[in-house]
């Protein structure tokens, strides 16, 4: 029974949310069964950082590939392969019998899932009017999110009840009918634009070379589009690199926390992130700005890094409010792919929102190591009951100035992102 086109665009774009869930999961599932990672692995802080920034560097690479793959080629097959890829790289890393198989395991895992946002911009991008993409950005991410919020007190738990590698094994599956559910909606035939979300029978003569390096030139070469990207590498990047691996070790350990509370803390920090990504984005469009919103949640976020590091231990009321907090604040840097989307040419929405994401990827996969470094450079010594290695708060306290100071550089090039007044302002003066 056929669709209406709106209909069939929301479910189009359902099934890509329900793989960007499943790639947040991935993105994030290190800091909640960190303590489980240790044990298994007996890794060391920069080990563990290691293993978890391999999901980001190989993420990082991609994502430029990616925007060219589904500028040319279309989401369809890109989606299906993502799947399939991430699906092996879950069940290698589930099953996986030393460190090394699990670091090839979460490489496979970050190719995979590397794919999924960017194709899910591109199908906001040419199925949904200009003047709502900010909101629905934010409205996908708010779905999305359902996937780290999973990754930190639910995942925890399962870890502890059913075992953390069944969990992987499970999440193979997943993705791999995930992959196959994108292929088959988006090879539904439309009368009107959403033919564009696949690509034609001729794809490979679309793929010009000439003209893909030609579009990343522009996309480069555009000097509107560098403040933007170190928003998003310092934002993005300090939030990827804390929530995603070092905010359970430093509550726990620095604080005190049980790894339930400290899981909850994370858990709230994603969910503030969720909400924030709604509101800001929807603010951002109903006020018709972008500047204004990016420069004040970003300066903000920034502020709650100086909390953290002058302040001592706070209550236990205080921390679970300014995570959430700081998690609503984190999504300002959402419309960093509006931005990036509207300083640049239209049919290069793909390449321009890759180039622009690539910078939280970046440095998500540089703090992550580089912080277990610096804690493992400060580190007396001490030991855990399991004979793990057991971290303070002079052994963190440099780690968490690296993640500040690279909060404060996206705060700080916030002011020099042009406005936009949320539309095309390409080759427009400013």
């Amino acid at each position: 029974m056929s669709q209406a086109p709106g209909h069939r665009r929301v479910l189009i774009l359902a099934a890509v949310v329900a793989a960007y869930v499943l790639s947040f999961f991935q993105r994030f599932a290190p800091a909640g069964i960190a303590q489980d990672l240790v044990a298994a692995f007996s890794t060391t802080a920069s080990s563990l950082g290691v293993l978890a920034a391999t999901y980001f560097y190989v993420y990082t690479v991609m994502q430029v590939p990616t925007g060219m793959l589904v500028d040319t080629l279309g989401p369809r097959l890109v989606l299906l392969v993502g799947g399939i890829v991430g699906g092996l790289g879950s069940l290698l890393f589930g099953l996986a019998p030393d460190l090394d198989v699990a670091l090839l395991g979460r490489t496979l895992v970050g190719l995979g899932v590397s794919v999924t946002f960017i194709a899910m911009l591109k199908i906001i991008a040419v199925s949904f009017e200009e003047g709502r993409f900010a909101s629905l950005v934010g409205l996908s991410m708010l779905i999305g999110n359902l996937g780290s919020i999973l990754a930190g007190a639910p995942l925890s738990w399962v870890a502890q009840v059913a075992g953390w590698r069944s969990v992987f094994v499970a999440l193979a599956v997943v993705s791999l009918l995930l992959g196959i559910g994108c292929w088959c909606l988006l090879g539904e035939k439309s009368p009107n634009e959403h033919n564009r979300l696949s690509a034609p029978r001729a794809g490979k003569a679309r793929f010009d070379r000439t003209v893909v390096l030609s579009g990343l030139l522009t996309v480069l070469r555009n000097r509107e589009t560098w403040p933007v990207a170190c928003v998003n590498f310092g934002v993005s990047g300090s939030f990827f690199a804390f929530a995603g691996l070092w905010a359970t070790p430093w509550l726990t350990q620095v604080h005190g926390m049980s790894r339930t509370t400290a899981a909850n803390h994370v858990s709230l920090y994603f969910a503030g992130f969720a909400l924030g990504c709604v509101i800001i984005g929807t603010l951002s469009d109903r006020i018709g700005r972008r500047k204004p919103v990016l420069v004040l949640t970003s300066q903000l976020y920034g502020a709650i890094w100086l909390v953290w590091l002058s302040a001592g231990t706070l209550p236990a009321g205080l921390t679970y409010v300014l995570f959430a907090l700081m998690g609503l604040l984190t999504a300002g840097f959402t419309l960093t792919w509006a931005c990036a989307k509207e300083l640049n040419p239209p049919l290069l929405s793909g390449m321009s929102t890759s180039v622009i994401n690539m910078g939280g990827f970046l440095a998500a996969a540089i703090l992550q190591p580089l912080v277990g470094w610096v804690i493992d450079r400060s580190w007396g010594g001490a030991l855990t009951a399991a004979g793990t290695p057991l971290y303070g708060a002079d052994d963190f306290r440099a780690g968490l100035l690296l993640l500040c100071g690279t909060a404060w550089l996206g705060a700080l090039a916030s002011w020099g992102v042009r406005e936009t007044w949320c539309r095309n302002v390409w080759q427009t003066p400013a």
